[in-house]
């Protein structure tokens, strides 16, 4: 325990620093409980979004398989070669209880017509197109995975951070400011009944003095 004069002074600012530190925690706890009610929703998205890119990918790879099947691979490469194209976010942000978070969006669709892929619609089949839509939906989840999972580690952080010092405050400084309070009273309270019990005896003493005079 920390070295603490045992003094009403220091009795009372001990006693008012265990008021700040409940206060701090309370509101602690409140900010606690309201990222809590943010981030299980967005762990619920997330779970969503994992599934949803899981299915995409496959259906993506489905159709890939079959277009390289049927029309072959030297088809496809020639096709993946003339394909040009660039995918754009917009990036800015937003606060959640005070916690800095980065907004990730699309900033235009990745879905694309044949001809804005860059390549020839004559001789191509529509697996091929299809294909490349799917593949180009993935990128549309993807965007927004991005987004999700980057709120959801942001306030987990944030979560973690507040729990630390939740605990903190309540298993380790308020009980240790209670310990000091705790030796400080029963300092005083001793000292008290030392000086009682002198009073006590020096009062004795006079009083023998006048009988004896």
């Amino acid at each position: 325990m920390e070295r603490v004069k045992p003094t009403r002074s220091e009795l009372l600012f001990r006693r008012q620093q265990i008021k700040l530190a409940a206060q701090g925690m309370e509101l602690l706890k409140k900010k606690r409980d309201a990222l809590l009610r943010e981030f299980l929703p967005i762990i619920d998205e997330t779970m969503r979004l994992s599934l949803q890119l899981e299915r995409s990918t496959a259906d993506a790879q489905e159709a890939l398989a079959m277009a390289r099947a049927v029309d072959g691979k030297s088809i496809l490469r020639s096709i993946s070669f003339a394909t040009k194209g660039e995918v754009k976010v917009d990036i800015s942000g937003t606060h959640v209880m005070g916690v800095p978070i980065p907004v990730i969006r699309k900033a235009e669709t990745t879905t694309r017509t044949e001809l804005e892929r860059g390549y020839s619609v004559t001789g191509v089949s529509s697996r091929i197109g299809q294909t490349a839509s799917k593949f180009e939906e993935i990128i549309d989840t993807m965007i927004e995975s991005a987004d999700i999972e980057t709120r959801l580690r942001r306030l987990g952080e944030e979560l973690q951070k507040t729990n630390r010092r939740v605990n903190a405050l309540e298993n380790v400084v308020i009980p240790e400011l209670e310990a000091q309070v705790k030796f400080i009273f029963n300092s005083l309270d001793e000292r008290a009944r030392e000086d009682h019990f002198r009073l006590k005896k020096v009062k004795k003493k006079i009083l023998e003095r006048k009988r004896k005079t």
